[in-house]
């Protein structure tokens, strides 16, 4: 998105750039300098933030229901990507990589819900395939887990698996104190009627309580999106900033490394 992206923001337009930002950090480099120097809002669409789930979960950590957060697990069970126009998803050149495509969203969420914890400091990642004839589709994992780190002891694990059936997604958040437990299910990504849940064990209650949302899904969290960056240009201010977003690029390009060096990789953010 950098060409598009950098010409729009030297045109004067405010831009709302899908993610992932871009396929490398000196891209969104180059997007952060051209948002800069023009005076323009550059936001990130890191939608699930605005979601009535996954939204929630930030609610209820920064309100204590659990405590400090300790652990997160993110965990996706889905069917293959479809191809997309000219098969730009199965082209490494175009969509950069799979864990860039999807597992973003969820190390923007993990790190949203730890940022009392600052960044990160290591992750080692694992992965592997079906057999493919494609070349540079072999080289991306169907099966791809990560376990992240934090200097002080916290960690959260992140598991893809693009080689299953239907769209499960699950998110669990364990505090010093409580646990938060969602999950949402579709026969599609794209679906309008899906089942959904999200549970949380407060501070100091004996038993889980089921926390009432409204719809949820990405085609909700679209429009969402879509009414709120208005405001955000108004006022002049991201939903998600181009700084925030870079560091999600960093991520998932040590987790890229990480898959290739077979090692547990530092992060420098």
């Amino acid at each position: 998105h950098e060409e598009i992206g950098v010409a729009a923001l030297q045109a004067g337009k405010d831009v709302l750039l899908e993610k992932p930002m871009a396929l490398s950090v000196a891209a969104c480099d180059r997007l952060n300098a051209a948002a800069k120097a023009s005076g323009r809002v550059l936001t990130i669409g890191h939608e699930f933030r605005l979601s009535t789930q996954w939204g929630t979960i930030k609610k209820l950590i920064d309100e204590g229901a659990i405590g400090a957060p300790l652990y997160s697990m993110v965990s996706l069970s889905r069917f293959p990507y479809r191809p997309g126009s000219n098969a730009w998803r199965y082209d490494r050149e175009r969509v950069g990589s799979w864990i860039l495509e999807e597992p973003v969203h969820f190390f923007d969420s993990v790190m949203w819900y730890f940022e009392s914890l600052g960044d990160p400091s290591s992750l080692t990642a694992y992965g592997n395939s079906r057999p493919r004839e494609n070349g540079d589709a072999a080289s991306m994992a169907d099966n791809f887990t990560t376990i992240m780190r934090w200097p002080t002891g916290e960690y959260c694990c992140i598991s893809q698996s693009l080689a299953a059936f239907e769209h499960h997604h699950v998110m669990e958040v364990i505090g010093t104190d409580g646990a938060i437990r969602t999950w949402w299910s579709g026969a599609e990504d794209r679906t309008r009627s899906p089942q959904f849940e999200l549970k949380v064990k407060r501070k100091g209650s004996e038993g889980a309580e089921i926390v009432p949302l409204g719809a949820s899904g990405e085609l909700f969290e679209l429009d969402e999106e879509l009414r709120l960056v208005v405001d955000a240009f108004g006022a002049r201010k991201p939903i998600v900033s181009g700084e925030e977003a870079r560091k999600r690029i960093l991520v998932c390009l040590a987790a890229e490394q990480s898959l290739a060096e077979n090692r547990e990789v530092p992060l420098r953010f």
